[in-house]
């Protein structure tokens, strides 16, 4: 769509939905006129119009926490953008990532999936967050990640030979994660594994078998 079609309202804004490009994140919703419009496309970052200053705002001009423009795309009214970014820190002023964080009702939370979990670890490593743990493992690299995995695997030993039915289960999900982390850092996918298990076709086989005594 040219720019030109967009539906500007009365005062000449248009509402811009601002999303993280890596993980599908809503980070905020601002307003744009032609002017900021203009200069994000020009830049390639984002530039708003503030109404309660009545100026244009270049995101990050004074925190640093610049949004580099992925695409921007209209709704099929052409008077809504979808604007998706890769974002050098938190979104929100108040220093939160989004400005979507209070509550006002909460659903049933979704059904835990080892799939969602792996696509939030590869958000965390394509576009690292201060502070974050995981971005912190994929800072450090696959040496630290390796190290991280056989220490929560020897916790797991040391919970179940204790005979502790909970404390188990926690220390397999810390191990859960922690090997998923590795999967992401090599490259590694769920696809991966589920073939691999498939192809052991009777379970009490495997690859490299323990001699029976």
């Amino acid at each position: 769509m040219n720019t030109e079609n967009l539906k500007f309202d009365a005062q000449g804004l248009i509402p811009a939905i601002v999303q993280d490009a890596a993980t599908g994140e809503v980070l905020t919703l601002a307003y744009m006129n032609k002017e900021s419009l203009e200069i994000t496309l020009q830049e390639g970052r984002t530039c708003f119009w503030s109404r309660s200053r009545q100026e244009l705002w270049r995101k990050g001009e004074t925190s640093g926490n610049v949004q580099h423009v992925v695409s921007i795309t209209a709704d099929c009214d052409g008077d809504a953008l979808l604007v998706r970014v890769n974002r050098d820190g938190p979104a929100c002023h108040t220093g939160a990532e989004s400005c979507f964080f209070q509550t006002v009702q909460e659903a049933a939370a979704e059904p835990f999936t080892y799939g969602g979990l792996y696509k939030l670890l590869e958000g965390r490593k394509a576009a690292p967050q201060e502070g974050s743990y995981t971005s912190y493992l994929f800072e450090k690299g696959l040496d630290k990640i390796l190290k991280k995995v056989g220490e929560e695997s020897t916790e797991v030993i040391i919970a179940g030979k204790g005979g502790d039915c909970r404390e188990t289960v926690y220390e397999i999900a810390d191990l859960a994660y922690h090997v998923m982390v590795l999967m992401v850092e090599m490259g590694l996918t769920m696809e991966d594994v589920r073939t691999e298990l498939a192809s052991r076709h009777i379970i009490d086989h495997k690859v490299k078998q323990e001699k029976m005594q």
